[in-house]
């Protein structure tokens, strides 16, 4: 059943995370500015006021096993693809939670986390940011660097839309319903990536990346590595 979104703006707020944790399937926090918004492995992210997308949605994962519950930040990675495909083409999702640009460079992060029956799913956006930090700037664009003028409330309410529709279908058909798509738009497959696994104990998994899995691991040379356990240290053509 496809969720019915009720918005929550506020101006200002710690983390729409944060603010999450009290709602229900079907809220959506939004916010101007948070004094400490995070992002996956407790990265700071900081977006000046009124730039940026900043919202917060919590959907239903009642029933949903804890591995296929690992695949939603992919899912949802999809749902922002699409979302923004009518506005800017060649965005692919880069495993295990960001969507890039055509260039390369991060257009927007994805925090899913589990809060009961439900999961708070946190999503950045750049939308109107032209000038980012020096230690992001090489790495970090957004939708006004890619030419486009387009608002955050534009923005929120595509998203909305495509999460509502890709988020059903991953609960009535699980990840491999969507893996086809997800696939398509896979930035890694066919590179030489090194995966910095984040368990302690684990070593790191190098090798080229032959694709993310049907059940949302990264296949790397013959290693699965799952999301929960890693990130992309290096990506190299």
């Amino acid at each position: 059943m496809r969720e019915e979104w009720r918005i929550v703006h506020v101006k200002e707020t710690v983390s729409t995370n944060l603010l999450a944790r009290e709602g229900r399937p079907g809220d959506v926090f939004t916010a101007d500015f948070q004094s400490a918004g995070r992002g996956r492995l407790d990265h700071k992210w900081l977006s000046p006021p009124g730039q940026n997308l900043m919202m917060s949605a919590v959907v239903d994962v009642a029933g949903i096993e804890p591995q296929e519950a690992a695949t939603l930040p992919l899912a949802v990675g999809l749902a922002i693809v699409e979302a923004l495909a009518p506005f800017a083409g060649g965005l692919t999702i880069k495993w295990p939670n960001d969507v890039l640009a055509g260039n390369g460079r991060k257009l927007a992060g994805i925090l899913c986390e589990r809060n009961g029956d439900s999961a708070i799913v946190g999503i950045g956006v750049n939308v109107r940011q032209e000038v980012f930090p020096p230690e992001i700037a090489d790495r970090a664009t957004s939708l006004a660097l890619l030419g486009l003028d387009l608002t955050p409330v534009a923005v929120r309410d595509a998203a909305l839309a495509s999460l509502g529709r890709v988020v059903d279908e991953w609960r009535r058909g699980g990840f491999a319903s969507l893996w086809p798509r997800v696939a398509a738009i896979d930035c890694l497959k066919g590179r030489m990536v090194s995966v910095r696994q984040t368990d302690g104990a684990a070593p790191s998994a190098q090798g080229v990346s032959r694709g993310i899995a049907r059940d949302g691991s990264l296949i790397v040379a013959d290693e699965a590595v799952w999301a929960g356990e890693a990130h992309v240290e290096r990506m190299e053509q």
